[in-house]
């Protein structure tokens, strides 16, 4: 994605079934989960790079003994940072202890870090800051055991201000608003609650205080908990939990809409955002890997037991459907397909575009992430070209000779890496037209390979500000002076705000949005916009399952080409020579290419909770008062 997104992070869980001595002995390492949670975070540093975090709890401690350790980074390489500090504290208790290397027990006594639950995360900061304080896990520490609560997600909640509120109405006096701050403790509160209730039930079957503690545990049901904490979120998450004694649990949203996969076996439980990271850390088949459904919990036990229970009803399907263009690692089996097959399905339009002109025609892709989806156009390209190639021959079978058939067969389709992105230019000078000229540069082009006569096709996995292109990725190709730049996106057009997680909260930086706008302006059909925004004001009372959003009404004038035309203008500058083309996925071909994730609220504005459609109202209001503001 040329356009730079951030997007609400990656979790990893890895709860150890045996005793530390078994992994010694099998793996050479009592540190073996540790090891393991190293390499799923790494594996999954694309969904965050602002900040991770790590926690471990030590299972069955003597009173007195550490059993909770958590550490975490906001440094410019925060995994690496954090498992160096791991590695660093390990190093200095074996240099000041050489005999512990072979002694199992007191590594898991003494080392910090060492345990058999482990929590992992890494960030993306899309809203409230970056500050170290602002990165998960959270922790909610208490005297009880049972009552430590070690928070992460991948997860962004549309009611943060109501959730808020709800808690100061139970009695509390949250620290602050943040929608992770406010999660936690509304867990927390009916955690303490079943703790209380249960500790009760101990004194009344005769149990002292001491015995009242392994009671407690074996009888704590964290799908009560989570169904009464659950019961008002309006978001889209995935939400992972660790309790002191050593139970745990993921939750995923009632839509699906950020992802959770897991895998057990006789040794582990795993969990993790990404399919291909469980894969690949513990060398296991695709089908091995299963997906937490939506509404459910996977929850373990102290003992080890897992079980997957639906805590809230499942609503209509709707993952993330950026999440197999863009975000996800495209190694995993399904969405390298589907990536691929969002290029074979966009590339009829392609055609159109170049009039099927493919000798004089150079493909590319940018970035890097779109080239899976270069591969799918490649191959309809090469469909394509098999054709013409027929038709010729049959045209010209009468009178064909060997030097015309050679010539017919050695049209190829042609490919080439064009974008390179050289340096990641740091644009420290204030001034407007040095700073976009620093800009213009951040990509580099190859030379000599595109004619004056060359259409130039580039694709790229979705087009939202429309900045990077205006500013560098135009300027850059225009370079090779092609007649023609066919800009293709494999996605829609992004025209409204996500409030579950990537950072696009507001309307007007949306190049789509900017595109209809021009048009209403341009067509005297300016007054739908104060419309709109009345409309969107007599609905701000209304409770969220009420409200409509009439945002779509801004876009219904305008067929999906007059605005890709439009775009296309707003991003040349007067400078670009090449006349610029773009082409968009159609809705409809995004579904057929993922066909199980059908969230594609940002392309229609069919927003899959109540939620949503409150939040683009609200951020409509906001672009209308020139609010800077988030709607969420």
């Amino acid at each position: 994605m040329s356009d730079a997104l951030k997007h609400e992070c990656g979790i990893a869980l890895v709860r150890l079934l045996k005793p530390l001595e078994f992994y010694k002995e099998k793996y050479g390492t009592a540190f073996y989960g540790v090891n393991k949670m190293y390499l799923m975070m790494e594996k999954q540093h694309n969904r965050g790079q602002d900040g991770a975090g790590f926690a471990s709890i030590k299972l069955d401690v003597k009173p007195g003994d550490r059993y909770i350790s958590r550490i975490r980074s906001n440094q410019s390489q925060p995994i690496q940072d954090i498992f160096a500090q791991i590695n660093a504290r390990i190093n200095e208790e074996f240099t000041a202890m050489p005999s512990l290397k072979d002694d199992v027990a007191a590594q898991k006594r003494i080392i910090p870090y060492i345990g058999e639950l482990f929590l992992g995360h890494v960030r993306y900061g899309t809203f409230g800051g970056n500050s170290v304080e602002t990165v998960h896990p959270f922790l909610r520490t208490n005297n009880w055991m049972h009552r430590n609560l070690i928070i992460a997600g991948n997860f962004n909640m549309t009611n943060t201000t109501e959730l808020f509120d709800n808690l100061i109405q139970l009695g509390m006096h949250p620290k602050e608003k943040a929608d992770t701050i406010t999660v936690m403790e509304k867990i927390g509160h009916f955690l303490d609650d079943a703790v209380r209730k249960l500790y009760k039930k101990a004194k009344a079957k005769g149990l002292n205080k001491i015995e009242a503690s392994p009671f407690i545990a074996e009888n704590l049901k964290m799908s009560k908990i989570l169904k009464k904490s659950a019961k008002d979120w309006d978001g889209g998450y995935a939400m992972a939990g660790l309790l002191g004694h050593g139970d745990a649990f993921v939750l995923r949203d009632p839509a699906g809409i950020r992802p959770a996969y897991y895998y057990k076996d006789d040794e582990v439980i795993v969990v993790a955002s990404e399919r291909p990271v469980i894969q690949t850390v513990f060398n296991v088949p695709f089908e091995s890997v299963k997906e937490i459904e939506p509404g459910h919990a996977l929850l373990m036990k102290k003992d080890g037991s897992m079980t997957m229970e639906e805590i809230l009803e499942p609503l209509e399907r709707k993952s993330c459907s950026f999440e197999r263009i863009y975000f996800s690692r495209g190694s995993d089996a399904e969405i390298y397909q589907e990536r691929k097959e969002l290029g074979r399905l966009i590339m009829p339009k392609v055609l159109e575009s170049i009039k099927y002109d493919t000798e004089n025609t150079v493909f590319s892709f940018i970035p890097n992430t779109a080239e899976t989806s270069f591969y799918g156009m490649l191959d309809a390209a090469q469909n394509e070209l098999n054709k013409q190639k027929n038709e010729a021959i049959l045209k010209e079978a009468e009178n064909l000779t060997e030097e015309r058939l050679l010539e017919i067969q050695s049209h190829k389709i042609r490919t080439e890496k064009i974008a390179i992105k050289d340096v990641k230019l740091r644009t420290f000078i204030t001034d407007d037209s040095s700073r976009d000229d620093l800009v213009a540069h951040v990509y580099d082009v190859t030379y000599g390979v595109v004619r004056p006569n060359d259409n130039l096709v580039i694709i790229d996995d979705s087009i939202v500000r429309g900045t990077t292109l205006k500013k560098s990725i135009l300027k850059m190709l225009d370079r090779l002076q092609p007649k023609q730049i066919v800009v293709v996106s494999s996605a829609p057009q992004i025209r409204y705000p996500d409030c579950y997680g990537i950072d696009m909260a507001r309307l007007e930086h949306l190049v789509a949005f900017n595109a209809a706008l021009e048009l209403h302006k341009e067509r005297g059909t300016a007054g739908i916009i104060e419309e709109i925004y009345e409309k969107c004001k007599k609905q701000l009372q209304l409770q969220d399952t009420e409200v409509v959003n009439h945002v779509k009404e801004f876009y219904a004038p305008f067929t999906d080409e007059e605005i890709s035309d439009k775009i296309a203008e707003i991003i040349s500058e007067d400078n670009i020579n090449a006349k610029v083309k773009l082409i968009f996925q159609s809705v409809d071909d995004l579904h057929k290419a993922c066909p199980k994730n059908l969230g594609d609220w940002y392309f229609t504005g069919n927003y899959p909770t109540a939620g949503g459609n409150r939040v683009v109202n609200k951020a409509y209001i906001n672009f209308y008062e020139g609010n800077p503001e988030r709607a969420y």
